[in-house]
C-alpha cells in the first residue's frame, strides 16, 4: 500500500529539517486501523525512505520522538489483512496542538 503521495512528499521537502524548531509542524499522520499505533511525521528523507516524528503505541511513557521507516509501515499487514493507513483528514499543525501530554 502506498502511504505517501507526491504532494505530501513535496510538502516535506518544502518544510525541510525541523531539527532546531521547538514546536515542529506535523505534516502527516499514520495509524493502525486494527489497534495501537500512531505515527506523526515531521520530516521525511526520500533517500532512506525514513521519517522523523512522534510515535505513540499505547499513549503512555513509551511514546517518543524518533525515526521510522516508510517501508516498514507499508509492509505491515495486520488482522483482516489491513495495513497501516495515512489519515486523509489530518491537517498539518504544530506538535503542541496534536500531541497531548
Amino acid at each position: 500500500m502506498k502511504l505517501l503521495s507526491k504532494a505530501i512528499e513535496q510538502r516535506f521537502a518544502q518544510i525541510g529539517s525541523q531539527e532546531n524548531v521547538s514546536d515542529p509542524i506535523i505534516i502527516a499522520k499514520f495509524f493502525n486501523p486494527n489497534g495501537a499505533g500512531t505515527w506523526y511525521a515531521t520530516e521525511y528523507n526520500p533517500g532512506t525512505r525514513t521519517f522523523f516524528g512522534y510515535v505513540t503505541i499505547f499513549g503512555d511513557w513509551n511514546d517518543e520522538w524518533g525515526s521510522f521507516s516508510l517501508d516498514e509501515l507499508e509492509s505491515y499487514v495486520g488482522p483482516c489483512g489491513l495495513g497501516i493507513e495515512r489519515d486523509l483528514y489530518f491537517h498539518e499543525a504544530p506538535a503542541s496542538q496534536v500531541i497531548k501530554p
